[in-house]
């Protein structure tokens, strides 16, 4: 029984490979990966990030550099220290410590939802370019993720390209 189904299945595949050939079907492949890494919409956007977040970046590093200093130092001071004195600096690292972890969560936060509105509004356009290459050129499908892609279907390339022109 089951090789009769095997036969069937085997006759069927071969009818459409030759109704296929009939009619070559156009397909594309776009690496949105490489798109979002190489397009200048998505490197403007990266720049607009940067600009936006460079200074409290640098705060939050500025921040992190002096609670290790003061923490290398109250430990270097920890012998000579009267014990009240002692535990009040202990007391004002963890709050510092503390106050540091909580700017930098509100940070990664605030990074993270304008990293995904940049990124919303390039994949927007890539799409627009994607769905005009579509239609100009006949495709019959476009696939942007596939595990194996020759260079022949590749448009990759002609995406970026007229994201570059501002199409």
């Amino acid at each position: 029984m089951g090789g009769l189904k095997s036969l069937v299945l085997a006759a069927a595949l071969a009818a459409a490979g030759a109704g296929a050939q009939a009619q070559e079907l156009k397909i594309g492949y776009v690496n949105s990966e490489r798109v979002l890494r190489e397009a200048t919409p998505a490197k403007a956007a990266q720049s607009k990030l940067e600009a936006e977040f460079g200074k409290r970046e640098r705060e939050l590093a500025d921040m992190a550099n002096r609670l290790k200093a003061a923490s290398d130092k109250l430990e270097k001071d920890a012998p000579t220290l009267a014990e009240a004195e002692r535990t009040r600096r202990q007391r004002d690292l963890v709050e510092q410590d503390r106050d540091f972890q909580r700017r930098r969560r509100e940070f990664q936060e605030d990074l993270n939802q304008r990293k995904n509105e940049e990124l919303a509004s390039v994949v927007e356009r890539a799409n627009k370019v994607i769905k005009q290459i579509f239609d100009q050129e006949k495709y019959d499908l476009i696939l942007q993720e596939v595990v194996f892609a020759g260079p022949r279907v590749d448009i990759t390339k002609k995406v970026i390209d007229a994201l570059n022109a501002g199409k």
